[in-house]
């Protein structure tokens, strides 16, 4: 018995390494379209500051400082709420292309913006 778990095991290596290359190569499984954009909050300031994106894609945003943050649109087309410490959160770029600055609603001086296109 001790001879055929000898040989199955390398079988089973490659198929559960096959298996999981599969899925790094498309993680969010097949035919799957969404994009996702990062914004990192850290010294008190939004990186990148400009971000481009479109219509409609997952924009998160993760703090990275000991303080929590917002990262809050400055005509009220989103906003993440409270940020803590090393938290993500996100939210849906506008549908509409154009120009979209933020702050933080906090510290009012971190600034930003989010460009919408095609």
């Amino acid at each position: 018995m001790r001879r055929t778990a000898n040989r199955t095991l390398p079988a089973l290596i490659v198929g559960v390494l096959l298996a999981a290359s599969a899925l790094v190569a498309s993680p969010m499984g097949a035919g799957a379209s969404s994009k996702t954009a990062s914004i990192t909050i850290k010294n008190f300031m939004f990186g990148p500051m400009k971000l481009t994106v479109t219509p409609g894609e997952t924009i998160k945003v993760t703090n990275k400082d000991t303080v929590t943050h917002t990262l809050t649109s400055t005509n009220g087309k989103f906003n993440t709420g409270n940020i803590g410490h090393d938290v993500t959160k996100s939210f849906k770029a506008p549908k509409k292309p154009g120009v979209y600055d933020y702050i933080c609603s906090i510290h009012q001086y971190m600034t930003g913006e989010i460009i919408v296109k095609k």
